[in-house]
């Protein structure tokens, strides 16, 4: 467990938590969106701007060559962090979104009229848009497992949803709304059963919890840097190489190539496949120092005070009159998604700004979740490895203080 000695000197790494906003003390609640970025991920940057700025796998000259390594350093990194078999397994994208795009396109682009896809009814839009833009083309359909009140999947739903057109299942971890921790490992036994391939939308597990992707037996799992205290525009997807080998490239150009003539193109091997074009070299560089960074802190360590933080709060706001929290179930991470009586989510928000404390509200991306809380929108709190008891009980003093305000 981490001490409050221990989240001074994380803290001391994260400049942006010494601002204020509105005259008052940032404390910063929306980690769910992104996480701030350690000074080490940001020297990280300005190093390779600075001194290292070539691009990778295109040059014989020592810049480029340095880049490349630095770049596949990281690749390395994030295959131990996941545990992937293999390196080969790994591709970089610009986020989450588009590592579900990819298999979206790619994968995706065998399936045929009348198949069907099983998604949930927690999912990010990043995790239906995709499967609805090829819906549109293939007239596939989508099947959603429904949650029960406390926003956990109903397992035996879920089983009764594959049939002989079942061709693919697409869940989230760790719902970004609910803080719901599904029970993917079984999801994924019970969809291999049926023969049927698993992707997982991780993008908000992997700063809290760890994952192991053989353990998990995940097909395709996706996730982003933004949200591990690293850097934008830098995203994961691991993929098992039966899976990556058989799909066709998602981008074409620069990289993904073996040989080019106007008849024919050859493409690369794994993964630079998937890799068209210059990459951000740049934030794959710095996201090793955001692996290193969790790495160091350990993330049992992270989730155990993360937990904390969300405990405390929990039963903090269960105080207040009229407090109604979504997403309730014991197994969940550290987001807390509310409302107060008929206060409209973003007025409370507003007036939470003004005290100095970001929390993000809406749907969260998640308007087919909303339909089914029977909300428009909520207000959602979420904790990371810098945030402190004190930061928690002001949040609590300050919605309490807004609640008050709307009578």
């Amino acid at each position: 467990m981490l001490t409050s000695q221990d989240i001074l000197t994380i803290r001391e790494q994260f400049p942006i938590l010494n601002t204020t906003i509105n005259g008052k003390p940032l404390i910063y609640l929306d980690n769910a969106a992104t996480s701030q970025t350690p000074d080490c991920v940001v020297d990280a940057i300005s190093y390779m701007y600075r001194n290292l700025k070539a691009n990778v796998h295109r040059g014989v000259h020592s810049l480029s060559q340095q880049a490349t390594d630095r770049q596949e350093l990281t690749r390395e990194m994030v295959r131990e962090y996941i545990n992937a078999a293999s390196t080969e397994e790994i591709v970089f994208t610009r986020g989450t979104t588009e590592a579900i795009n990819l298999v979206a396109s790619s994968f995706g682009g065998a399936f045929s009229h009348g198949d069907e896809i099983i998604i949930t009814a927690m999912e990010h839009h990043a995790n239906i848009v995709p499967w609805q833009l090829i819906q549109r083309n293939k007239r596939i359909h989508l099947r959603v497992v429904p949650i029960n009140d406390k926003g956990e999947v109903d397992i035996q739903a879920y089983e009764d949803l594959f049939t002989e057109n079942t061709r693919f299942v697409a869940i989230s971890h760790v719902s970004n709304v609910l803080g719901t921790v599904n029970p993917v490992k079984e999801m994924i036994h019970i969809a291999h059963k049926h023969g049927i391939p698993v992707l997982v939308d991780g993008a908000q597990a992997v700063s809290y919890m760890k994952v192991d992707v053989q353990d998990l037996k995940a097909d395709f799992y996706a996730f982003s840097a933004h949200k591990m205290y690293g850097p934008t525009g830098v995203g994961v997807l691991y993929g098992k190489k039966k899976f990556l080998e058989q799909m066709p490239p998602y981008q074409g150009g620069g990289e993904m190539i073996g040989t080019v003539s106007f008849e024919k193109t050859t493409f690369a091997r794994l993964p630079y496949k998937f890799e068209a074009g210059t990459p951000d070299f740049v934030g794959i560089a710095a996201f090793a120092e955001a692996i290193r960074f969790i790495n160091n802190i350990g993330i049992e360590n992270i989730a155990a005070h993360e937990d904390a933080l969300m405990k405390a709060a929990t039963e903090g706001l269960m105080k207040i009159p009229g407090m109604k929290i979504y997403g309730t179930s014991p197994d969940k991470s550290a987001v807390i998604s509310f409302l107060v009586n008929n206060i409209n989510s973003y007025d409370m928000g507003t007036i939470l700004d003004k005290l100095g404390i970001a929390v993000r509200t809406g749907h969260h991306c998640a308007e087919p979740l909303m339909h089914r809380l029977g909300v428009e929108g909520t207000v959602r709190a979420s904790f990371g490895v810098y945030n402190t008891m004190e930061e928690v009980d002001a949040f609590i003093a300050a919605v309490e203080r807004t609640a008050k305000m709307f009578g």
